[in-house]
């Protein structure tokens, strides 16, 4: 377990994710990395239970780092299948249970980026932007690896982005040296490599006890992370890849709720979304619909309002400029 701590939110649905950008002959960008995420292990210490599948905020732990490292051109998983919820390369070590070294080169063999995310399968709190910008700062950096550290400054080789073939290399080091890699210590890799160190003691947690499993549970119903991790968690459940301002959505349940009726607030941002599906699905969608929706719920209380008062004024609401109305069936 590392050290829990509450400094700014790094939530698991915090900021987009950087895609790899097709060439112009169709190839993929020679920028894209890979992911590879160790989900094996015994779990001792939670009493041998399938940590993975460990459940917080209504998700699986491995389906929390999945979606966290969902940029990734190929993502391989080293541990039995399972149900996941995006589709994953699965990967096992020879023998199974053969220690971290073992499996990261089960999984490296499924790779062919130059650069690689290697994760653990128990971070709660990891989120796309912590993985994005291991990436980045490695692509900018002469480094082998970027590795985050907890609070105390120890490293967390399992959270961290490295250079392929610096891996490669290290590992075919220390499988001439030891006649294999089963039961060797991730440290004895790590300690060959030039590293980068990056701080962030909350995408660094990880969920070693029931205890960790419980601070974990604990942290996402605060005031200040229920929403983006309800909202994270519901855009898994339901397939939805779609960066939105969520702001934008709750002033408009705000004004629909208070310039109309409480149940309008649902109803309406129901709508926007299926307005914005017609209108392409996409952020600009999703804005442009609860705009236009905002501005009519303020119209709506604005015409209230003023209702109101002509009522306890008894006097018409007709602005000064107002020409008599000459309809047919004007009274």
């Amino acid at each position: 377990m590392t050290e829990f701590e509450h400094p700014g939110d790094a939530g698991a649905g915090a900021g987009p994710a950087r895609r790899p950008v097709p060439a112009a002959d169709g190839a993929v960008d020679s920028a894209a990395y890979d992911a590879v995420v160790l989900a094996g292990g015994a779990a001792r210490r939670l009493g041998g239970a399938d940590k993975p599948g460990v459940r917080v905020g209504g998700r699986a732990l491995l389906d929390r780092v999945l979606a966290a490292c969902a940029a990734a051109r190929t993502t391989v998983v080293v541990a039995a299948p399972r149900p996941t919820a995006r589709p994953v390369v699965w990967a096992r070590e020879e023998p199974p249970g053969g220690g971290p070294l073992a499996a990261l080169d089960a999984g490296l063999r499924h790779t062919t980026a130059d650069h690689v995310v290697l994760l653990s399968a128990d971070l709660p709190f990891l989120g796309r932007r912590t993985v994005e910008g291991l990436w980045d700062t490695l692509r900018r950096s002469t480094a082998d690896g970027v590795v985050l550290t907890d609070a105390e400054g120890r490293d967390q080789p399992l959270v961290a982005a490295y250079r392929s073939p610096a891996l490669r290399r290290g590992l075919a080091a220390l499988t001439d040296r030891h006649g294999g890699l089963t039961g060797l210590p991730l440290r004895r890799l790590t300690a060959s490599l030039a590293l980068t160190r990056v701080v962030d003691p909350v995408a660094s947690f990880d969920c070693d006890t029931w205890d960790d499993i419980a601070t974990a549970r604990a942290r996402i119903r605060e005031h200040g992370h229920v929403l983006d991790e309800w909202i994270s968690a519901v855009k898994d459940e339901l397939g939805i890849d779609l960066d939105v301002d969520t702001g934008v959505l709750l002033d408009l349940a705000r004004d629909a709720a208070h310039g109309v009726a409480r149940p309008a607030a649902p109803l309406t941002t129901f709508l926007v979304g299926y307005a914005a599906a017609r209108a392409g699905g996409d952020r600009e969608a999703v804005a442009e619909a609860a705009r236009k929706a905002a501005a009519l719920a303020l119209r709506w209380a604005d015409e209230e309002a003023a209702a109101t008062g002509s009522a306890a004024t008894g006097s018409a609401d007709v602005a000064p400029d107002a020409t008599p109305d000459s309809r047919p069936d004007a009274k």
